[in-house]
Formats: structure tokens, sequence, C-alpha cells
């Protein structure tokens, strides 16, 4: 293991041990046991018939599931002594991308799975950091996709076309407030929700080599996102006047209810509202500002350690689970974005979105380039609140300016 791994995350986790973490194992039997250690608690059931086909067609074997609360710190722990699980997966955040560059996790390179995957979410993947350049440092099992779901009642009989510019978009705003109608459900009483919204806002207007430019001191957010907080804080202002109280679940039975013709989210959020049984079609279009290109991020990457125990083994593993036939059928299940090429979501919703996927027009989620010791959701929540920009842009230069001094 290198010193650049070890101080790495070292400076990540604290020394306690995250109880539940351990595997326990299975029988003498003569099966090679490998550990999948996963991050999905709605997923458990899903893994577990995937497992099983699995261990049908590879007698040899038996794949032991591993899930934990907490999983990235559990994870993080197991790192410090260099116990990587034989698969894993992981967000594709900003947590991955710091150990990816520190050289954790296996290359994938030259496995076939990898000519399968769409080249445009692969892209998303790497664009967060690879250990060395041409590497791929892990498989997008399933992706997702941050816009704005709409009701495609209210829209049809206000006549209101879906927007392609921002301008558009304002001027829905306004006619559906002028209707009486809220414009945009807001939950800012759960500071992850502001989000939603500025993902997609930050990824179209932001240069971009934005980040490349702030990690080597030449630009600041200041310089590149001042269009970002004008528009950010224009949206916001057509959602409802009871909106620093709303939560997450709140905005996901109201918009379910028909109580707005627009919520701010994403792929994640619409089992959550279908829930509630919605009676209206469920729309979806991506936030039309800048170079209108899709949000997505992989919300699934399945990896494995750099040198792994049974890569023999493991390797088979990884390859079951990019099968076309298991990833369609998990995408369907968790409203999720196939990651594989000529494949298109199940959902109706999603549906919609299949076209910006095909043309490549997506991009990472902004988030995931800053890591989570920075408090972005409650800083964007203090903005939406007080709506001062340039308190915004300096409170993030300040953060990002104390991450440079630790990291140095």
């Amino acid at each position: 293991m290198s010193r650049r791994f070890t101080r790495l995350v070292a400076g990540l986790v604290a020394t306690s041990l995250v109880a539940g973490c351990g595997l326990v194992g299975g029988p003498d039997d003569g099966r090679v046991e490998i550990e999948f250690f996963q991050f999905k608690s709605e997923a458990v059931r899903t893994f577990d018939r995937i497992i099983a086909d699995f261990e049908r067609e590879n007698p040899g074997i038996r794949v032991v599931q591993n899930h934990v609360p907490d999983s990235e710190t559990a994870l993080r722990t197991r790192l410090v002594r260099d116990d990587v699980p034989d698969v894993l997966t992981l967000n594709g955040n900003a947590s991955y991308a710091e150990l990816a560059r520190a050289g954790v996790f296996y290359d994938f390179s030259g496995v076939p799975a990898v000519e399968t995957v769409s080249p445009a979410i692969l892209r998303v993947l790497g664009d967060l950091g690879t250990a060395n350049p041409g590497e791929v440092n892990a498989l997008p099992f399933a992706s997702n996709a941050s816009g704005i779901l709409y009701n495609k009642g209210i829209f049809a009989a206000q006549g209101v076309a879906v927007p392609r510019t921002w301008a558009e978009l304002i001027a829905a705003a306004e006619r559906f407030q002028a209707a009486g109608i809220i414009p945009v459900y807001a939950t800012l009483s759960d500071s992850w929700t502001t989000l939603g919204a500025l993902n997609p806002i930050a990824a179209n207007l932001s240069p971009d080599d934005f980040w490349d430019r702030l990690r080597g001191d030449r630009t600041s957010f200041r310089e590149g996102w001042s269009e970002v907080a004008q528009r950010y804080r224009e949206l916001f202002s057509y959602a409802q006047p009871d909106r620093l109280s709303r939560g997450y679940d709140d905005g996901n039975q109201a918009f379910a209810q028909g109580r707005a013709a627009m919520y701010v989210q994403g792929s994640w959020s619409i089992p959550a509202i279908r829930q509630f049984r919605p009676a209206f079609d469920l729309g979806a279009f991506p936030m039309p500002a800048g170079d209108v290109r899709l949000v997505s991020g992989v919300d699934v990457a399945v990896t494995m350690p750099r040198e792994p125990r049974h890569e023999r083994e493991s390797l088979a593993f990884v390859a079951h689970l990019m099968r076309p036939d298991v990833i369609a059928a998990y995408a369907e299940g968790e409203s999720a974005i196939p990651t594989l090429r000529d494949q298109t979501p199940a959902d109706p919703t999603l549906a919609e979105l299949a076209p910006l996927f095909d043309q490549g027009r997506i991009v990472g989620f902004p988030d995931h380039q800053i890591p989570p010791v920075i408090p972005l959701a409650q800083i964007a929540q203090q903005f939406l609140i007080d709506g001062d920009d340039q308190a915004f842009l300096s409170t993030l230069d300040e953060e990002w300016a104390k991450l440079a001094r630790r990291r140095n």
C-alpha cells in the first residue's frame, strides 16, 4: 500500500472501528468465497436475487452480500486496515474520486465489459478522476438524471410547452403563478434538496474547465458562478411561501397531489412520488440553462481492489453484474438509467430523457467535484434563505481555500 494512499485514508476516517462491517463466513464446502460490499439498503433483496442467479451458474463461487449503515465510513475504516472487499459498489461522487485518484481501485480498462458501457456515462465517471490516465477504475452499473419533473396535466391545461430555454422556463413560471398554481415546489428544510436545482444550473453555466482551473487556483466561485447564483435565486423565487418549512417527503406528497406544476428533483424521486399514486402523467425535462445538457451521475459504480485476493472469481461476478439483462432489471426496479449502449429506460418518464444520452449531451454533477468536508448543501440552503449572492460565492471560496490549505 502506497504512502500516499495510507495518508489519504488516515485523513478521511477516524481510527475507531464501525460496528457491523465484519463479514461472516460460510461453511467450508470448497467454494471460493468473495465479499460483495454494497451501499443501497433498498436494493438488498434485488442483489440477493442477482447473487442467487450467479451462484447457480458458478457453483464453485459463493458471494456474501455485506450491507451496513453509513457504508462510506465503514469502507474507509476497512481501507485503513488494507481490507478492501472483493467486489464493491459506491456512489460516483467526490469520495469515490479521491480513492480512485489514490490508486485504491482496479483498472478495468482491458475488461470486455468496458466496451458495452455507454461512452457518455463512462466519461462522467472517468471525469471524477482516475489513478492514471487512461484507466477505468469502476464500471457504471446504474445512473440517474437530475432535472425538472413536471405535471403533464397542469402543463396541458395551461397550454404550456416544455421549456427549452431559461426565458421559456421563467415565462412558464409566470403563467402558472398568474393562474394561482405553484410553479415550483421547494423543500428547503432538508438542505440536501437544494442541490437538485444547483447541480443542473451550475453544470450548464460553468465554464467547461472550471473545476480544473479551480483546483489550480486560477479561478474562483465568485468569478465562475456569478450567473449560476443569479439564476438559482431567480428560480426559487417562484417556489411556494412555506418552502423553508417543507421537507423532501412533504414535497413528494405535495407534487403527487398536483399542488405544483414543477418539482426540481431527479430520477431518484420518481418511486417516492408514485407511492402517493399521482392522478396525472409525470414528465421530466433537463434544466434549460446554458448548453442544456442533462446532469447525470453514476448512482451505482462497481469496482474491485487494486490487487484482488480472488481476481478470477471477482471478475466473473462483475461480468455477471454488467450483463444487459441484469442491468435492465435493476434499472426498471429502481427507476434508474441503464448504463449500457443501446439500452433505454423502461420508465416512460425517464424515456423522455433518453435522446440526451444517445447524443452524449450529459454532464456530471458539480457537487461530486466538491469533497463532503465542504458543507455545500447547507451553504446553498442559507443562500436560498437570505438571497445574498456575494455572501454565497464568498463562503464557497473561503471553504475551498480551507480545503486547499488542509491538503497542502
